[in-house]
């Protein structure tokens, strides 16, 4: 349980409390993108789309989205998505896609899927020598991740966060006060409001 801010209302802020928050303080917290940096998001669905919002926040000049589904680069644009790149239209694995359209890799990507390839992916699209990924989706329990050691020698760093390294109770209010200060726009991740008669 935590106290938030008695002014903000329920009905808005209760979508704070999982996915939201995963992705928004994935970049925020974990890849802290320098202001005018680059960075790669994958998967455009809630938590990525939070992903995007962050860095966003955080300043970075170009928001790349990743993901398999084209019918959600539009929506991604509000969330501040610059550019997409649709692995399937490429007859090239998706990193090496993203190193070219960026000069040598991203500043920072956030992976939001679980699928084991765009994990690979996120880490192998960052730049050599400050380049961040940062691992939110879960993998299949049998899954294991596969990657050249010399990306590691390379000075290229991966993460892993869970809940956007917030703790709840003392960091969620916190979130709270972003939306309450409109620097957080939680109104373009409702899509659809259902009385609980409805809600089956």
């Amino acid at each position: 349980v935590a106290k938030i801010n008695p002014q903000a209302p329920l009905d808005k802020v209760c979508v704070l409390s999982c996915g939201i928050s995963t992705g928004l303080g994935a970049s925020i917290n974990v890849a802290k993108p320098p202001k005018g940096s680059t960075v790669a998001v994958f998967g455009l669905g809630a938590v990525g789309l939070a992903a995007a919002e962050g860095a966003r926040i955080a300043g970075a000049s170009r928001i790349i989205g990743v993901d398999l589904n084209p019918s959600r680069f539009e929506e991604a644009r509000k969330f501040g998505c610059t550019e997409f790149v649709n692995p399937k239209d490429h007859n090239k694995p998706a990193q090496e896609v993203l190193a070219e359209m960026t000069n040598g890799g991203v500043d920072r990507s956030v992976e939001c899927t679980g699928n084991i390839n765009a994990m690979i992916q996120a880490f192998e699209c960052v730049h050599d020598g400050w380049g961040v990924a940062v691992l939110v989706g879960v993998p299949h329990k049998d899954a294991e991740f596969k990657t050249h050691p010399m990306n590691f020698l390379n000075e290229r760093t991966l993460k892993g966060t869970f809940f956007g390294n917030y703790k709840p109770r003392t960091d969620l209010p916190n979130v709270v006060e972003l939306y309450m200060k409109k620097e957080l726009e939680v109104e373009k991740f409702i899509t659809h409001s259902v009385p609980f008669a409805e809600i089956n």
